[in-house]
């Protein structure tokens, strides 16, 4: 599993005179070589031609190219994309197209015509991360040190204009001091991260698709579903996906079972039967419209998504300790988003009904009614030195009532590794029962560097529910303490600093802190900081 690592190490050598070149073309910005989820906050907007060209690999995703290609569901793609089979380098087969020397392992001519080819690709991730006081100062690990390193290695087999096999690796070693949290997510030998057959073809005017096996799934909002970014082993599903894509319209239908991590086996353990994802997605790239004179690109989804899963994600808080059980959740929404020249927007909201099964047999089911939205807006100035971004992000997700045993949960739940908005990639507060508001900010003062600050300030939804982690409740904000603590969470300042230094090559710095209010102290809660610092190869 060292390729990745030496082939990326061997790209800084052979690359470093490269990267003037692309700070000449700018196309893309050095910077979005691998786009993040989410239209708000990336360094610049690029257009549907710029998306096609030779320096990015999306596909043929007709209007859905626009920006970082998230609209078309398969996830951000720029020169790399978070799922490397969205990734579209067949123009690799001529080498007349080669513009980076690691160009002729993306398109592997298996016979005279090209119409066999393989592509590989890889990532090698390593992470650094100190904590003053992790998880609130709950986990008892005063001055935290870990060190993961995560690899993935991946080949596309493309039999044809529409049969293909997508196939990737992963391990992960995960050491440091004072550490906490490591299990199979952290630390892997070595395991099947994806394996699935896909056919494609135009049927109807659209391109349509099917793809059987494992798999990322990443056509949800990335704030409620998204491929597990902290741990080393990604987020993966087992099932069938199919899709049909026309210019302005594209439908995605979905049915998985989760993969089974808690065994160290080269298939992951298999499937984990209890956890569940299915669902549908419509998609509309909608007319530009202007507002100020300024044209106005915008889509819409429009989703539902039903999932089931059980143990500590789905346990129900009690006004002292929790309820084990398995819940089941349909989610109704939407997320609407679009971009001028000026300005960038992004709202979204979802509706969660279903049922929490207690561990008990002997204590009744109750019924689910949760809710969450989000909203981004903010001014951009491409044209500048800076190419600045400020805007305000707003969130609320709904809490429930603790003191209660029995009726209606009340706490939203988004248990699949949802991408925090909030650039805390620790995960130490949750989305559920939380308001989150502050101010954002950034600047690209060079195209391989990008600064970002956000200042968001918390409250809780609910005085009757507590504050959540990534998968349990704090235990500090219990009983009485529920209402004595207060609404005000308090201030949880971040920033992070970006640097593609190369193609291949990515460092990125993350810091912040959580400020507890004077309340949240007196409860338990302790404030605490942290920083990390991580280097990612990938070819």
């Amino acid at each position: 599993m060292r390729s990745p690592v030496v082939l990326a190490v061997l790209s800084v050598a052979a690359g470093l005179g490269q990267a003037e070149a692309q700070i000449t073309e700018k196309v893309p910005p050095a910077v979005e070589t691998m786009p993040g989820a989410g239209v708000i906050g990336q360094p610049r907007r690029v257009t549907l031609e710029e998306n096609r060209s030779r320096k990015r690999h999306q596909g043929d995703w007709g209007a859905f190219n626009w920006g970082n290609g998230e609209f078309a569901g398969f996830g951000p793609v720029g020169v790399y994309g978070v799922a490397p089979w969205a990734e579209d380098w067949s123009s690799k087969k001529d080498p007349r197209n080669y513009t980076d020397f690691l160009d002729p392992l993306k398109a592997i001519r298996l016979n005279e015509s090209g119409s066999i080819w393989l592509s590989l690709s890889g990532e090698s991730r390593i992470r650094n991360w100190y904590e003053s006081s992790p998880m609130l100062g709950t986990v008892n690990r005063r001055h935290s040190g870990r060190f993961t390193v995560r690899n993935l290695l991946g080949a596309d087999l493309h039999l044809g204009p529409h049969w293909r096999i997508f196939g990737q690796l992963n391990n992960g070693e995960a050491a440091g001091w004072n550490y906490y949290g490591y299990n199979a997510t952290w630390r892997r030998r070595l395991g099947v991260q994806q394996l699935f057959v896909g056919y494609e073809r135009k049927l109807f005017g659209a391109k349509t698709g099917v793809m059987v096996g494992r798999q990322q799934f990443l056509d949800a909002p990335s704030w409620l579903v998204y491929m597990r970014e902290t741990p080393n082993v990604p987020l993966s599903w087992n099932g069938v996906r199919g899709y049909a894509l026309w210019n302005r319209i594209r439908l995605d239908l979905y049915n998985f079972v989760a993969t089974q991590v808690t065994r160290d086996t080269i298939m992951g353990g298999g499937f984990d039967d209890g956890t569940r994802l299915y669902g549908g997605n419509v998609g509309i790239a909608l007319r530009p419209f202007a507002i100020g004179g300024e044209q106005v690109h915008s889509f819409l989804d429009l989703f539902w998504m039903g999932f089931r899963d059980e143990g500590k994600t789905a346990a129900v808080a009690r006004y002292k300790g929790s309820e084990a059980g398995t819940q089941t959740r349909q989610n109704g929404g939407f997320r609407w988003y679009g971009s001028a020249p000026s300005f960038e927007y992004e709202l979204g909201g979802v509706y969660q009904g279903g049922r929490f099964h207690p561990g008990t047999s002997s204590i009744a089911s109750r019924p689910v009614s949760a809710w969450a939205v989000r909203g981004v807006l903010g001014w951009r100035h491409s044209s500048s030195f800076l190419h600045p971004f400020l805007g305000v992000q707003a969130e609320a997700y709904s809490g429930g009532d603790n003191r209660r045993k029995e009726g209606t949960v009340g706490t939203f739940s988004a248990p699949f590794s949802p991408r925090n908005g909030t650039f805390d990639l620790t995960r130490t507060i949750a989305r559920a029962n939380i308001v989150s508001a502050g101010p954002l900010a950034s600047i690209a003062p060079r195209p391989f560097m990008n600064i970002r600050i956000r200042v968001p300030y918390l409250w809780r939804e609910s005085m009757n529910d507590g504050l959540y982690n990534s998968s349990s409740p704090f235990s500090f904000l219990s009983g009485p303490k529920l209402r004595q603590a207060g609404r005000a969470v308090g201030l949880q300042p971040q920033g992070q600093v970006q640097f593609q230094l190369q193609q291949h090559v990515n460092w990125q710095i993350d810091g912040g802190a959580i400020l507890l209010t004077h309340r949240m102290r007196q409860a338990g809660g302790k404030n605490g900081t942290y920083m990390l610092s991580t280097l990612t190869l990938r070819f």
